[in-house]
């Protein structure tokens, strides 16, 4: 038995700019699907898998996330005042007492791998996580749980992946190396964002990780590289040459909601499993193929059609 993973990182201080302006004043990472933020699905991922100590790297304008995680007295006074226990008990999960939030600043958008070492001195020498509120992740045991697992039976660094298409490969981290167990590869390479041709595989990188406190030492030692930012899987990279690293295909599914069209289906998904709206939603849903077709006379029937196929 390996030791435990008590710690996760989670590099909040992107300027989310493709969601502007939305973002302009808010943290991407606040943005809801449904009724919470994508950062507190992040939490509450790795607070399954027994994290207890939550380390954010933040920047400009990322106080909201800061005031989301902290106890709302008045909100909560006002709650109790009016006996709205279920949403007081709501508020109240957010954070548990056992939980503790840490903050550093990453004054400069240097890169992921920039990001991670900037949680060095919390950190000291333990493995942690790596969490990315971007990716959410949906899963019956969730992703960071089965990771966990995974290192308290191996003790060596995860990297999480999927299966990718070719062409995206110029968009991930993609990993090379040889099956080692279900669902697992034992690596021999990672590239980050190859052209397809180059691609080593078909397996890309997702946002999370669990590594060993090895890779500070090649992250302080990192040069600027895709992007002229720090990356962390240059790191990785160094750290093969020292250690084991397992890459696991996790079992659930990704929405990507870096992006408006990840976001918006993972908004329409979550939605539809809601219990308090998805019955009333899904009757919307149903009903946009009608209203779609009597809008405008004369409008494009394949966009009708697109809707009746929901």
């Amino acid at each position: 038995m390996h030791k435990k993973i008590s710690k996760a990182v989670f590099p909040v201080a992107g300027l989310g700019t493709r969601f502007l302006p939305a973002t302009k004043a808010q943290p991407k990472e606040m943005l809801p699907i449904v009724d919470k933020p994508l950062i507190q699905y992040a939490v509450e991922e790795a607070m399954a898998a027994g994290i207890t100590e939550l380390i954010f790297i933040t920047g400009r304008n990322k106080r909201a996330i800061e005031d989301h995680f902290d106890k709302a007295y008045e909100l909560e006074a006002e709650l109790a005042a009016r006996h709205k226990d279920d949403l007081l008990a709501q508020l109240r999960s957010i954070k548990p007492d056992s939980v503790q939030c840490f903050y550093v600043r990453q004054a400069e958008a240097l890169g992921l791998g920039h990001a991670v070492l900037c949680a060095e001195r919390l950190v000291h020498d333990e493995p942690f996580a790596v969490i990315l509120a971007d990716d959410l992740l949906e899963a019956t045991v969730p992703v960071m749980q089965q990771m966990a697992e995974l290192h308290s039976h191996y003790g060596s660094s995860i990297i999480g992946v999927e299966a990718i298409r070719p062409e995206q490969s110029s968009a991930y981290g993609v990993v090379a190396g040889s099956a080692f167990g279900e669902r697992l590869l034992k690596l021999d390479g990672i590239v980050e964002k190859p052209q397809p041709e180059n691609a080593p595989s078909n397996m890309g990188v997702v946002g999370r990780y669990i590594l060993t406190p090895s890779i500070f030492h090649h992250l302080r030692a990192l040069q600027p590289g895709a992007g002229g930012e720090l990356q962390l899987t240059d790191a990785i990279a160094q750290l093969l040459s020292a250690e084991a690293i397992l890459s696991y295909q996790f079992e659930g599914k990704r929405y990507d909601c870096g992006t408006k069209q990840g976001y918006l289906q993972a908004t329409v998904e979550f939605a539809l499993k809601h219990p308090e709206v998805q019955e009333e939603f899904r009757q919307f849903l149903e009903a946009l193929p009608l209203r779609q077709r009597s809008k405008q006379p004369g409008e494009d029937c394949r966009t009708a059609n697109a809707a009746a196929t929901l």
